[in-house]
């Protein structure tokens, strides 16, 4: 990664080199193979960070003309706030760009786009064993101490 890494919004023409990144993410969290994802669920999400009606973004870091990660970040109400909640969804990085600034330069790009939209929070979670993007984490954010519970349908 000899070059700048630049931020910038997902643009349409990103498309090819971003379903690998994305692929990747949902690998890395078990969903491939026959549990991958149906294709339309990523039709949609790719058409959502294109809708102006949509709160669903993606934000991609890119060096010498390739992309290296995606971020993708959505914005929602809460009840104890009158200002949006920014939930930080989707981080992934290329294995070559880990260590190298890239996943904290996607998420201090999301901290700066949450305080521009008035958020007064950006909030993620990650698996337990995640360790090295934990470790990122621990640096960057603070542990809130909520566990996580879920029903699936």
């Amino acid at each position: 990664m000899p070059g700048q890494t630049i931020v910038r919004p997902i643009e349409q023409q990103d498309y090819e080199e971003w379903l690998p990144l994305w692929d990747g993410y949902n690998a890395f969290y078990g969903r491939s193979g026959e549990t991958a994802l149906a294709g339309e669920i990523t039709q949609m999400t790719w058409s959502r960070f294109f809708d102006a009606y949509e709160p669903v973004h993606a934000l991609v870091a890119e060096s010498e003309g390739r992309l290296l990660g995606l971020v993708h970040y959505l914005y929602h109400r809460s009840t104890t706030a009158i200002a949006p909640n920014c939930y930080l969804q989707d981080l992934f990085t290329t294995e070559a760009a880990r260590g190298k600034g890239v996943g904290r330069a996607l998420i201090n790009a999301v901290y700066e786009r949450a305080k521009a939209a008035g958020s007064g929070r950006v909030y993620w979670l990650t698996h337990e064993t995640n360790h090295t993007a934990i470790q990122l984490y621990d640096k960057i954010g603070e542990r809130s101490g909520f566990v996580v519970y879920r029903k699936l349908f």
